[in-house]
C-alpha cells in the first residue's frame, strides 16, 4: 500500500492509492491496512468521514479573494476517488469534476490568473492526480494490438483525468505561464513520471500526454536533451527487452516534430539516434502499430541530411523481413517515401542492392507484396531515377518481370508487370532487346544444365539396374 499526502487542503486528508492486484478491499479510515484486486485502473480511496464541500464560483468571487479561492479549488481537486466502484461517492466525484471544469474555463476566459502562488498548488494537484502506478497489461504476452478489431482498455477514472489533462494543457499554453517559475516544479523527476504514463492502455490519455510533452519540450530548453535521452531509453528497453509498450507511436509522433526543428548541420548525437534507435525499431514484431510515425521520422532525417541515405537504406535492407508479408509491404511503403526525397547522387550508391530486393518482391507469391513493389512504376520521380540509370537497373529487374509475366498466379500482377515491361521498352528499346536476348540465352543454358543433369541421373539408374 502506498500512502500519498494531499498537501495544504483545508482539512487534513490522507489519500490512499492502492496498486492493482492486492486482494479484496473495504473502505476504512486512514491508518488501517487495505488491499485490492483491480484491472483497468489504480484504486483511489478516500476515508468515509471526509466530505468535499462545493466552493463558491470563481467568477462571483471578489477579485481580491479570487486567488485564494482558486488555490482552495486546486487543493480540493487533490482528493482522489475510487472509480472501480461506479456508485460510490457520486456526490463528491461530481463536486470535484465541476471544480476541475470550472478551473479549466477560468484559465481559458480570464487573464493574469496564474500568479506565483498558483504554481506549486497547480503542479502538486497535477502530480497527485496523474502520476500513478499503471495497471498490469491486459495483453501481457505482447501480442500485436489491432486497432480495427481489438478494444483498448479505458481508464475508468477518465471523467476526472480528462479535466486534469485539459487544465495542465491550458496552464502550459496560457500567456501568463512563466517557464522560469515553473522550472522549479517541472524537473527531471516530473518528466520521468510523465513519460511513464505513455504506457497507459487508454489512447485518450496518450493523446493528451503527446500534446503536453510537446508543449513542455517547446517551453523548457534546459530539459530538451534530458527528454530526448529518456525517450531513447524507453525505445532501447522496448527493442531489446520487453517488445511491449503502448506509447511508441505517440513518442515517435513527438520526435517527428522535434527532428523537423533540428538545426543544420546535424549533430553527431542526432545521427546516432537515427542509426542506433530509430532503425532498430524496424525489427520489432509489433511494427505495424507505429510504422507510419517511424517512417516519417526516418524521412525527416534524410531530408535534413542526404548523406545519411546510404547507411539508412543498407540497414533497412539488412532488417528486411524474410517470412512476414505484411511487414514487407510496410518496408516497401517506407522505401517509396525515401525514394521520393532521395537525391540522384545518393540513389546511384544504393540502386543495385535496392533493386535486387525489389526484384525479389516482384517475384513474391504473395500478391500484395508483388503489387506494392510494382506500384513503384507508377511514381514519376522513381521512374525518372530508373530512366537515368536504366543500364544498371533494367538488367536486374528484367528476369523477375519477364518470368513472372508468364508464371505468376494473380491476374492483377500480370497487368502491372506488362505495364512495367512496356515502360522499360519505351525507355530504351536497344537495352531491352539486349536484356531479352541475355535472358533467353541464360534460360537455354539452364535448360541444357538440367538436361545434362537428368542424363547423368539416368546413367546412374541404368548402372544400378545392371548391377
Amino acid at each position: 500500500m502506498t500512502v500519498t499526502k494531499a498537501n495544504k487542503i483545508s482539512q487534513l486528508v490522507v489519500v490512499v492509492v492502492v496498486p492493482p492486484g492486492a486482494g479484496s478491499l473495504e473502505k476504512r479510515p486512514s491508518g488501517s491496512t487495505t488491499t485490492t484486486n483491480s484491472s483497468g485502473t489504480s484504486r483511489y480511496i478516500i476515508p468515509k468521514y471526509y466530505e468535499i464541500e462545493t466552493l463558491p464560483p470563481l467568477k462571483d468571487a471578489d477579485p481580491s479573494e479570487r486567488e485564494e479561492l482558486f488555490i482552495q479549488k486546486l487543493q480540493q481537486c487533490c482528493v482522489l476517488f475510487d472509480f472501480s466502484e461506479p456508485l460510490n461517492d457520486l456526490k463528491y466525484k461530481e463536486i470535484k469534476r465541476c471544480a476541475l471544469q470550472e478551473i479549466v474555463e477560468h484559465l481559458n476566459n480570464q487573464s493574469n490568473v496564474i500568479t506565483e502562488a498558483i504554481y506549486p498548488e497547480a503542479f502538486n494537484m497535477v502530480a497527485i492526480n496523474l502520476f500513478r502506478t499503471l495497471p498490469p497489461s491486459s495483453n501481457p504476452n505482447g501480442a500485436e494490438f489491432d486497432p480495427e478489431e481489438d478494444e483498448p482498455t479505458l481508464e475508468v477514472s477518465w471523467p476526472h483525468l480528462q479535466f486534469v489533462y485539459e487544465l495542465f494543457l491550458r496552464f502550459l499554453e496560457s500567456p501568463d505561464f512563466q517557464p522560469n517559475v515553473a522550472k522549479r516544479y517541472i524537473d527531471h523527476s516530473f518528466i520521468l513520471n510523465l513519460l511513464e504514463l505513455f504506457d497507459s492502455e487508454d489512447p485518450r490519455e496518450r493523446d493528451f500526454l503527446k500534446t503536453v510533452l510537446h508543449r513542455v519540450y517547446g517551453k523548457f530548453l534546459g530539459l530538451r536533451a534530458f527528454i530526448r535521452k529518456q525517450i531513447n531509453n524507453i525505445f532501447y528497453k522496448f527493442i531489446y527487452e520487453t517488445e511491449h509498450h503502448n506509447g511508441i507511436a505517440e513518442l515517435l509522433e513527438i520526435l517527428g516534430s522535434i527532428i523537423n526543428g533540428f538545426a543544420l548541420p546535424l549533430k553527431e548525437e542526432h545521427k546516432q539516434f537515427l542509426l542506433k534507435v530509430l532503425l532498430p525499431l524496424h525489427k520489432v514484431k509489433s511494427l505495424s502499430v507505429y510504422h507510419p510515425q517511424l517512417a516519417y521520422c526516418v524521412v525527416q532525417f534524410l531530408e535534413k541530411d542526404a548523406s545519411l541515405t546510404q547507411p539508412v537504406i543498407k540497414c533497412l535492407l539488412k532488417f528486411w523481413p524474410k517470412t512476414h508479408s505484411p511487414k514487407e509491404v510496410m518496408f516497401l511503403n517506407e522505401f517509396e517515401e525515401i525514394l521520393d526525397v532521395i537525391e540522384p547522387a545518393e540513389f546511384q550508391k544504393v540502386m543495385e542492392p535496392l533493386f535486387r530486393q525489389i526484384a525479389k518482391c516482384v517475384s513474391s507469391p504473395h500478391f500484395q507484396v508483388a503489387e506494392r513493389a510494382l506500384y513503384y512504376w507508377n511514381n514519376d520521380y522513381i521512374m525518372s531515377l530508373i530512366s537515368e540509370n536504366s543500364k544498371v537497373i533494367m538488367p536486374i529487374m528484367f528476369p523477375a518481370l519477364y518470368s513472372n509475366s508468364k508464371s505468376h498466379w494473380n491476374k492483377t500482377i500480370h497487368g502491372l508487370i506488362y505495364n512495367a515491361i512496356k515502360l522499360f521498352m519505351e525507355m530504351n528499346q536497344l537495352l531491352f532487346d539486349e536484356c531479352h536476348r541475355k535472358y533467353q540465352a541464360e534460360q537455354e543454358t539452364e535448360q541444357e544444365k538440367l538436361a545434362h543433369r537428368d542424363a547423368l541421373w539416368q546413367q546412374m539408374e541404368d548402372l544400378a539396374a545392371r548391377n
